[in-house]
């Protein structure tokens, strides 16, 4: 404004209006004048060049919201590990389960003794039965204990000098390794033994073992501060995330790290018991050996970088493809059965549907994942038909719909939702919450007789999971939910959980030539259920099997029954049946006695349970049933949330002269991700914008200070 003023010519021209005055003082004004325009002038260039960067800096913190603080020493310079990390997955698929050995190398490149602390990813339904820790040549086996008494054992081990190593879970699909007492350039080997269900859906199996994850948005306020020796990420508990300090590991680039660490060696051997057509992956380029229904299988290279998760997938010969099977196996004198069912391929009547898209634009969506997640919503948006309505809701820290209430699926609505879409971008917080309750309160299509469906395009990378899953449960009403997972690294666990408790199905995008193959799938599924009503008839003769699923939901097109019980022999026959889209019967039988072998049934059952006792309490707002469920995680040896592995070696190896130090391993940044992620959110100000807005109304005030001094004319 002063500038503007001090350029206008007509201000300037009554200026030179003024009565004459002595020389002297006429030309003090006159030098005055023009450093005042002087400043003004450099103030405005200062303006354009020193404050503009920093809005855009502050505008990308903003946009780059979630992500992760780097390490820091003394100096706040960035400082390499100390512990070079190794994994090595070998795997044995076997029917519909399968065994991982995944053992951690831990090796201390530093001349000081070393704790090394890892919170790691492991599938979203792993059961976790065994570790074992191994030092030189010298191997303990860990045993399975309630966490808080595995605490103290590691604890205790670890200030007397004891080799000492602990899992414990902190989500169903988040877990940490401690390593205690690591000898100054030696390596100790951490096993983990875990198994999980192989994922059978549009006639194609599919193994997914991820290796980092996305860093979660820790929503609530702070509060009181943990012990310290347990604190393991760069978060603090908060009012909606209490353990926010157990699954907020660091997060670094690949170039962060010395370059032999965060790598992986994986081998798979498949014996799928059909003919194999083929064997692929979405993320990496696989080498393999196809023997009839054996394969062996291992990503390209001798080792992968540990920056996304590995997916393996494999298809039977055409017309081989498995419509049911049985599995047996006897555990300590119990007997044990898993049966698959695969519901028929119907198409039924085409429904009219008020189809609600939400899609999350925060700052861990930046980079492939928001263009695969645009992709996606375009692709659902040409999936609607004459007699659909529908409603974009986009969310970051705030949610927002673009239109008041669901509009007809016609030309000029669907043209600016598409013109919408193409613009969206990502940053902010991941605010969840706001977009369920705006999804599911909205005001409704005004028509009748539509089937009301929420498609959820995010990557999951929330903290608060229990809380969401809770307000689906009490919010759904006649909706469904259907769950997509976007990036490289996706929350598998929420996508699955959320689109169970919505009474839907999920799916995930790998990459952004993968939209259209994975969409396919469950945009039909959305049609309308296969089979509702379902009914399944063990010949139990009255004993209480305890199946789980105990009360499996509707089946969709492609997506089978899957469910064990325990305390039944493989001999007489299983019933399954449920109703057709119009209202038709369905029922098929399985002589059971022709069921294969099998290994693991009694973990999986065992984890079934677990699942269904911590539901239960959910669902009724008690506290679930912690003994119980401790005595059956240590009965199965499997591990649970209220129990943790713990391995000890006796004798004492780190000299009471010697300090330990304790390293908490970052993860590798997901790929595709953008490099603003390793911010840390909860410190991203407008700060550095502000303060140099206030240096230059302060160099404003003193030109117009200086012009205020001058005698009056």
């Amino acid at each position: 404004m002063l500038l503007s003023l001090l350029a206008n010519p007509a201000v300037r021209a009554d200026l030179n209006s003024i009565p004459s005055r002595p020389a002297k003082r006429l030309a003090t004004k006159h030098k005055r004048l023009r450093l005042a325009e002087g400043v003004s002038l450099w103030l405005a260039m200062l303006l354009m060049l020193f404050v503009h960067p920093l809005y855009a800096d502050a505008s990308q913190m903003e946009m780059e919201q979630p992500g992760q603080l780097y390490l820091m020493d003394g100096q706040n310079s960035w400082r390499q590990p100390a512990l070079i990390l190794k994994s090595d997955f070998k795997v044995q698929v076997s029917g519909l389960l399968a065994q991982t050995k995944l053992t951690r190398e831990f090796r201390n490149t530093s001349d000081r003794w070393q704790e090394g602390v890892f919170v790691f990813p492991l599938p979203e339904k792993a059961t976790v039965y065994g570790l074992t820790m191994t030092v030189g040549e010298r191997r303990v086996v860990g045993r399975i204990e309630p966490k808080a008494k595995a605490r103290q054992i590691y604890e205790t081990a670890k200030s007397a000098g004891q080799h000492a190593a602990t899992v414990e879970q902190q989500r169903p699909n988040l877990f940490t390794s401690r390593v205690a007492n690591i000898p100054p350039g030696e390596t100790v080997r951490v096993e983990v033994d875990y198994q999980q269900a192989v994922s059978y859906r549009h006639g194609e199996f599919e193994l997914r073992l991820p290796t980092t994850l996305t860093p979660r948005y820790i929503p609530g306020e702070v509060v009181a501060e943990t012990p310290k020796q347990w604190q393991s990420g760069w978060a603090l508990p908060t009012s909606q995330v209490p353990d926010a300090h157990e699954i907020s590991p660091f997060t670094v680039r690949p170039e962060d790290v010395d370059g032999q660490s965060h790598r992986a060696r994986i081998h798979l051997d498949i014996e799928s018991g059909f003919p194999l057509a083929e064997v692929t992956s979405p993320s990496h380029s696989l080498q393999t050996e196809i023997d009839g229904s054996r394969v062996r299988v291992q990503p390209e290279g001798d080792e992968v970088l540990m920056d996304r998760d590995v997916i393996v997938r494999w298809r039977p010969v055409t017309g081989r493809e498995p419509a049911a099977a049985v599995f047996y196996q006897q555990w300590q004198g119990e007997d044990f059965l898993m049966a698959m069912v695969l519901p028929p391929e119907t198409v039924g009547p085409v429904l009219r549907r008020e189809l609600m898209f939400v899609i999350d634009t925060s700052g861990s969506m930046a980079g492939e994942s928001i263009i695969q997640a645009r992709s996606a919503l375009l692709r659902g948006l040409d999936t609607l038909r004459p007699g659909d309505y529908f409603n974009v809701i986009e969310f970051n820290s705030q949610a927002r719909s673009l239109f008041e209430r669901p509009v007809p699926a016609e030309g000029h609505y669907l043209a600016r939702a598409r013109h919408y879409v193409q613009g969206l971008q990502a940053n902010g917080g991941t605010e969840m919450a706001g977009a369920l309750s705006l999804a599911m309160t909205m005001d409704q299509a005004p028509a009748e007789g539509l089937v009301q469906q929420v498609v959820f395009i995010t990557d999951g990378a929330v903290g608060n999971e229990s809380a969401l899953f809770g307000q689906i449960r009490q919010s759904l009403n006649e909706r469904r939910l259907f769950t997509v997972g976007i990036g490289s690294a996706p929350n598998m666990h929420f996508l699955r959980e959320a689109a169970r408790w919505g009474r839907g199905e999920y799916t995930a995008i790998h990459n952004s030539g993968e939209v259209n193959r994975a969409l396919e799938g469950l945009f039909s599924a959305m049609e309308a259920p296969v089979l509702t009503g379902l009914a399944v008839n063990w010949p139990s003769q009255g004993q209480n099997l305890a199946p789980v699923p105990g009360k499996p939901g509707d089946l969709f097109r492609g997506s089978p029954l899957v469910q064990v019980v325990r305390g039944l022999p493989a001999g007489g026959e299983l019933e399954v049946s449920g109703q057709l889209p119009g209202g038709r019967r369905w029922n098929t039988r399985l002589n059971l006695g022709n069921a294969a072998t099998a290994t693991g049934l009694n973990r999986q059952w065992a984890r079934g349970r677990i699942d269904e006792l911590m539901d239960a309490a959910s669902l009724s707002g008690e506290s679930p049933d912690e003994q119980g469920i401790i005595d059956l995680s240590v009965r199965h040896e499997v591990m649970s949330p209220f129990t943790s592995f713990v391995a000890v070696e006796e004798k004492q190896a780190r000299p009471e002269t010697e300090l330990l130090e304790s390293e908490q391993l970052p993860t590798l940044l997901p790929a595709g991700s953008q490099a603003g992620m390793l911010r840390y959110p909860q410190t991203a100000t407008f700060w550095p914008l502000l303060s140099a807005l206030g240096l230059v109304g302060l160099m404003f005030a003193l030109a117009i200070a200086l012009l205020s001094r001058r005698p009056a004319l």
